[in-house]
């Protein structure tokens, strides 16, 4: 497994897991801004991966 997969992989664990956990994503109904700084997070390994020749983003 490449780097970037594993850093894609982690990243998108840590965002669902937070939206999973969080009260105030809950509460609200929407992310918080904890909750967007991981999507950020996501989002950037997510295109990184794609840099690097990766197909497709896992779904789950």
């Amino acid at each position: 497994m490449s780097s970037s997969h594993e850093a894609l992989e982690n990243a998108r664990h840590t965002y669902e897991q937070h939206v999973r956990t969080c009260r105030q994503c809950h509460a609200d109904g929407a992310a918080c801004a904890v909750a967007k700084l991981h999507l950020r997070a996501y989002n950037n390994a997510r295109r990184e991966h794609m840099r690097s020749g990766g197909r497709g983003a896992p779904t789950g």
